[in-house]
C-alpha cells in the first residue's frame, strides 16, 4: 500500500498555478483574436476526436481537474485531487470520491451539481451514442451523486490510475438539462446544444459558424469576478498554417495561432519581423500513418472499412507493414518539415521519458535493401511497371492526409521512398475541418478512413498513458453502429494486446506500469497498426502584446486562456 501512497502522491502532486499580471476587471482587455487555421466542426469534443474541437470547447465546457504546463494534475471544478492520504480513493482502489466547489454555477446562471457529472459519463456510455472519448471512461461499473456537491465513481475492479473521466479537455462536463434529450443515438442531431453548449469556463458561445469562425463572450457567472480579461473572442477557422503564422508573427492581426506546422525556415523569416514569437512545448504528440487493417475498395459499398469487408488484401501481411515503415527516412522527413520542433521516432507513446521505449529503434535508420528482401522472401515481385503484386493484388495504396504544406512535402517525400522498394502511392488530401470534423455522414474523415493509409498526429492528456493506449482496444474501432467513433482508427485488433492494457489498469507500481506500456507501444509498432514517423513538439504563435500565455503539451493549449491578458 505505501508503493501505490507514493506512486498516487507523485503523480497528482498540485501546487498553486502562477497566475499572470492581475486584471482591473473583467473584460477590460477587449478582443482576443485567435486563428485555428483547420476549422472547428462542433463544440462538443465527445462528437469529434479531432485536437481543434477539443481545444476550442474547453474554453466553454471544463472538466473536474486538469493538467498544468508541467503535465501536473490541478483542480479545477473540485476542492482537491482525490488521494489514498486524503481518502478521496479508497483503500481498496474500487472507488473514488470527487468534491466539487461550493457556489459553482452554469453560464445560464443554473447549479452546477453533482447530477451533471453522473450524467456525462451516462452521455459517453450511452449505447449507440459514439462517444469519441469513450476510452476515458473504460473501467468505471457507476457513477453517483452522494449529494449535490460529492460525485462517487465506483471502478469494476481496482484502478491503480483513476484520474482518467472527467479530467483534461477530452473530458469535460457537459450540462444535463442542455444535453438530457441528446443521449445515444440522438446525440449528433442536437445541433444547438453540440454548437453552442453551456459551460462554466471562462467564456460563452455568442455565435458559431461550423468551419468557419466562433464568437465568444465573457461568462458572467464565471466563479473568478476579475476574470476573463478579455470581453470578447474571435476563434476564427480555416486557411493555412503559413497564412495563420503570418497574421500573428509578421502582420500582427491575430494574437495567438495554433499548430503551426510550418516548414522551419518560412517561421524563422516571420518571426524576424518582430510582432510575435513561437511557444513551444512537447507533450506525447506523435506524426504517424496510420495502417488499415480492413478492405476499403469502393466496390464494397457500406462494408467499406468495416469488419464485414474482411482483412485488407495486401496491408495484412505483416511483412508488408514492416517494409513500408522501413523504407522510410525519418531524419529527412523531420529536416524538411519539422526542423527543432520534431525527433524522428518509433513509438506511439514517445514521452514522458519514462514510458518511451527503444526496443523499436530500428526504424530510425531507412533499410531500403532490407525492406525489398523482405518482400521478396514474402512473395511480392515487381511487375514491368515497378509495383510489385502477389495473387493478382499489387501493392498501390490510397495514402489520405489532411491539407497542409508539411504534410503534403511528407507524401511525397514517403511516396518517392516506398517507390524504391516497388509500392505505389495515390497521394490524397483532404481540408482539416472536413478530416478531422467526425460527420459520420461525410466519406472523407478519418475515423470513417476510406483509404489505404492515413497520416495525422495524434496525443493524450496528462502524463500517463493508460486512457490512450486504451484506443487500441478491439472494442474501440470506428463502425457504423458507434457513429464512426471509436478512436482505434487503423482497426488493429489483437486479444493479447487488450490483456496487456487491462493488466496496466491493474497495476499500481510506476516501473511496472512503464514496463507494461512500454510492451504495449511496442506490439502496436512491431505488429505494423501504424508507423510513427515525428515526435512533434506543439508550436505556436503569440503575439508580443499578449502575456499569460502557457503553453501546455499535456492538455488543451487554452488550458488557461481565463488568465490570458493584453500588455499594459
Amino acid at each position: 500500500m505505501k508503493r501505490r501512497n507514493i506512486l498516487l502522491a507523485s503523480v497528482v502532486a498540485a501546487f498553486a498555478m502562477a497566475g499572470s499580471a492581475a486584471h482591473a476587471e473583467r473584460g477590460s482587455d477587449g478582443e482576443l483574436k485567435i486563428l485555428f487555421w483547420q476549422a472547428v466542426s462542433t463544440l462538443n469534443p465527445y462528437l469529434s476526436g479531432g485536437t481543434k474541437e477539443v481545444y476550442s470547447s474547453s474554453m466553454v465546457i471544463e472538466p473536474l481537474a486538469r493538467y498544468d504546463e508541467t503535465g501536473k494534475l490541478v483542480p479545477t471544478l473540485v476542492t482537491e485531487i482525490p488521494t489514498l492520504e486524503n481518502g478521496g480513493i479508497s483503500a481498496d482502489m474500487t472507488s473514488m470520491v470527487w468534491k466539487l466547489k461550493p457556489g459553482l454555477k452554469w453560464s445560464d446562471g443554473t447549479d452546477f451539481t453533482a447530477d451533471d457529472v453522473v450524467f456525462t459519463w451516462k452521455y459517453c456510455t450511452a449505447p449507440d451514442g459514439g462517444c469519441a472519448q469513450k476510452a476515458q471512461y473504460e473501467g468505471i461499473k457507476s457513477v453517483e451523486a452522494v449529494d449535490p456537491h460529492t460525485v462517487k465513481m465506483t471502478f469494476t475492479e481496482p484502478k491503480y490510475y483513476p484520474y482518467g473521466a472527467f479530467v483534461g479537455g477530452q473530458s469535460p462536463i457537459i450540462q444535463k438539462a442542455q444535453f438530457k434529450d441528446c443521449v445515444g443515438a440522438a446525440a449528433p442531431g442536437c445541433t444547438s446544444a453540440n454548437f453552442g453548449p453551456i459551460g462554466t469556463g471562462p467564456f460563452v458561445v455568442k455565435e458559431f459558424k461550423p468551419n468557419d469562425v466562433i464568437t465568444f463572450t465573457a461568462n458572467k457567472n464565471y466563479r473568478d469576478p476579475a476574470k476573463p480579461a478579455f470581453a470578447t473572442v474571435t476563434l476564427k477557422g480555416g486557411g493555412d498554417a503559413v497564412s495563420a503564422a503570418r497574421a500573428v508573427l509578421e502582420t500582427g492581426e491575430y494574437d495567438y495561432a495554433w499548430n503551426m506546422q510550418v516548414e522551419p525556415e518560412i517561421l524563422a523569416t516571420m518571426v524576424a519581423a518582430g510582432k510575435g514569437e513561437l511557444v513551444t512545448a512537447f507533450g506525447s504528440q506523435v506524426e504517424r500513418i496510420n495502417i488499415n487493417h480492413y478492405a476499403v475498395d469502393p466496390s464494397l459499398g457500406e462494408k467499406r472499412s468495416t469488419k464485414e469487408a474482411g482483412p485488407h488484401p495486401s496491408l495484412s501481411d505483416p511483412a508488408v507493414r514492416r517494409a513500408l515503415s522501413m523504407a522510410i527516412d525519418r531524419d529527412v522527413i523531420n529536416e524538411t518539415g519539422y526542423g527543432a520542433a520534431g525527433k524522428p521516432t518509433c513509438n506511439i507513446v514517445p514521452g514522458p521519458e519514462v514510458y518511451a521505449s527503444t526496443a523499436n529503434d530500428w526504424c530510425l535508420k531507412p533499410d531500403v535493401d532490407g525492406a525489398n528482401k523482405l518482400l521478396d522472401e514474402a512473395g511480392w515481385v515487381k511487375g514491368s511497371d515497378g509495383i510489385r503484386a502477389k495473387n493478382g493484388v499489387k501493392l498501390s495504396f490510397l495514402y489520405q492526409t489532411s491539407t497542409n504544406s508539411v504534410r503534403q512535402a511528407t507524401q511525397a517525400l514517403v511516396k518517392d521512398m516506398w517507390a524504391q522498394i516497388g509500392v505505389a502511392a495515390e497521394l490524397r488530401n483532404v481540408s482539416a475541418s472536413v478530416f478531422f470534423g467526425g460527420d459520420p455522414a461525410s466519406p472523407d474523415t478519418f475515423q470513417k478512413f476510406y483509404a489505404d493509409v492515413e497520416m495525422y498526429t495524434n496525443n493524450f492528456d496528462g502524463t500517463d498513458p493508460e486512457k490512450y493506449l486504451a484506443e487500441w482496444l478491439c472494442n474501440k474501432i470506428p463502425a457504423p453502429e458507434n457513429g464512426w467513433q471509436g478512436q482505434n482508427m487503423p482497426r488493429y485488433c489483437n486479444p493479447e494486446y487488450d490483456k496487456l492494457v487491462t493488466e496496466l489498469s491493474k497495476t499500481a507500481d510506476l516501473a511496472k506500469r512503464a514496463e507494461i506500456a512500454k510492451k504495449a507501444n511496442d506490439m502496436l509498432t512491431e505488429e505494423g497498426a501504424h508507423i510513427p514517423l515525428i515526435y512533434r513538439g506543439q508550436v505556436s504563435a503569440r503575439s508580443v502584446t499578449l502575456d499569460g500565455v502557457k503553453i501546455n503539451g499535456w492538455d488543451s493549449e487554452l488550458w488557461n486562456v481565463a488568465d490570458w491578458s493584453r500588455k499594459k
